[in-house]
């Protein structure tokens, strides 16, 4: 279970959305958690891995010899 607290101001964008399409305000959060979770996820690998490989913890592989391995 898991309570959100949101400005007036989105509550009632939420509500009308909701009354408009007869759908509930759980359900558009649901949605809105589950559209935007994986690009957070994403986010924060990229910049873990970001961060390896600027400490030198983890190499990079030049496009060149990707393609070159692949045999493009």
């Amino acid at each position: 279970m898991l309570a959100v607290r949101l400005p007036q101001t989105i509550e009632k964008r939420l509500e009308k959305l909701a009354r408009q399409t007869g759908r509930t305000k759980t359900y558009y959060v649901r949605e809105a958690i589950l559209e935007h979770l994986a690009d957070l996820e994403d986010l924060y690998l990229a910049e873990e891995r970001l961060d390896r490989i600027r400490n030198r913890e983890e190499r990079t592989i030049p496009l060149k010899e990707v393609l070159k391995r692949r045999g493009v």
